[in-house]
Formats: structure tokens, C-alpha cells, sequence
């Protein structure tokens, strides 16, 4: 037989506990007067979703995995498309990646802490990509390519019907200039520029600020 003078594990019972509330984990709700909670929520990590199964975007798929996002890698060809090249990815998608966005927007499955990256370096993919994603409410829209690329496709992106405003959104070229070559050093840069605006931070050298380290401490 259970002892009232403790709980279900054992422990001893608080003294003043009233007589006539059975121990358990749910009080009557007429206890609740001058008791202090305590809520916490958490918030599902940013996601990911890669745009182009490249060998850029298996780097930075394995790169995102490192920080416990939850990476989708979206490209058209089933050959690329091979989940064994991605380990790191929630999910591997063949689809257009444009349609695979517009899906998932009306799904409810995007937000405001999402961020798309279009590394096809290929119009075809990357144009209606960047028309669909720069209409939505993500984190982060970035695109591979160099200059020259970026100046053409800009001039695509206002034939479309894109505004200044709406291209001001578009991170391209992608990433900080951290003078990385390779696959997993330009996925460094791709994911620091995306934290860097999801939070709001400058990107700049800590030593070139004033101020705390850490952007929630104020002193």
C-alpha cells in the first residue's frame, strides 16, 4: 500500500500540503492562487533548404547538419538528387525547386526563419526559384554566382516584374567574404551571412565593435 506521506516516486510530501488534495501531478484548479510557473517554449531550429544538389550543396548540407538544422536538399535531376550524397539532409526531393517552394508555402511548412539557397548556377532552376522565394516571408534568400551572373540575373528578376524593394532581399552573391576556395570553406561563409542577417548582426570583425560579445547581454 502506497504511503500518503509521500509521492509517487517516494519523495517526502511538503507538510503544509492540504489534506484534502490527492498527491499527483495535477493540483485543483483552485490551488492555483499565489503559485508561481514557470513556461518554457521552444522553437523548432531554422531550416534549410538547399536548391541544387551540388557537390557546394552536400557541403553545405554536412556544414548546416553541424548546427542541428534540418537541411532539404531540392533538385530536378534524380541522378544528382541521390540521398547517399546527402547523409547530412532531412530530406533529399526531386522536384523544380520552385514548385517544391511554392508547395510548401501553401502547406504552411516555410516561415520567417527559413532560409533558401539556390546554387543550381543554372537560370532554368535558379530564375524561378529566386521569382517564387523573394515573394515569401523567409529569413534568407541567397544565390551562387559571380558578379556578372548576379548583374544579369537582376535584370531577369525586374523583367519578371521584381521590384527594388523586393530584390534588396536577394543575397547574391552568396555568403561573407571569408576567402574560402573550396566546397566546405564557401559553406562556412553561406552559413555565417545566414546567421548574420536572421539575427540582425553586422557580420564585421568582433574587435572592430564596441558593445558585449553576445548580442542578449547588455553590458
Amino acid at each position: 500500500m502506497k504511503d500518503d506521506s509521500t509521492d509517487a516516486q517516494g519523495a517526502p510530501l511538503p507538510d503544509d500540503l492540504p489534506q484534502d488534495v490527492a498527491p499527483g501531478p495535477e493540483l485543483d484548479a483552485g490551488l492555483d492562487e499565489g503559485l508561481e510557473a514557470l513556461w518554457e517554449t521552444h522553437r523548432p531550429p531554422p531550416r534549410l533548404v538547399v536548391c541544387g544538389a551540388t557537390d557546394l550543396g552536400a557541403a553545405l548540407t554536412e556544414a548546416a547538419a553541424l548546427l542541428g538544422w534540418p537541411v532539404t536538399v531540392v533538385d530536378a535531376s534524380p541522378e544528382l538528387a541521390d540521398p547517399e550524397r546527402f547523409p547530412g539532409a532531412r530530406d533529399v526531393v526531386v522536384a523544380w525547386p520552385h514548385s517544391y517552394l511554392a508547395m510548401q508555402d501553401e502547406q504552411g511548412l516555410l516561415d520567417e526563419r527559413t532560409a533558401v539557397c539556390a546554387l543550381s548556377h543554372d537560370p532554368r532552376y535558379d530564375v524561378p526559384l529566386l521569382i517564387t522565394a523573394l515573394q515569401l516571408p523567409l529569413a534568407y534568400v541567397g544565390a551562387l554566382g559571380s558578379r556578372a551572373t548576379h548583374d544579369s540575373r537582376v535584370l531577369t528578376l525586374q523583367e519578371s516584374g521584381l521590384d527594388d524593394e523586393v530584390l534588396a532581399h536577394l543575397h547574391s552573391p552568396i555568403g561573407l567574404d571569408l576567402g574560402g576556395t573550396t566546397p566546405q570553406e564557401t559553406a562556412v561563409a553561406i552559413l555565417a551571412e545566414i546567421i548574420a542577417v536572421r539575427s540582425g548582426a553586422s557580420g564585421l570583425p568582433l574587435r572592430a565593435l564596441d558593445g558585449p560579445v553576445h548580442r542578449d547581454q547588455t553590458d
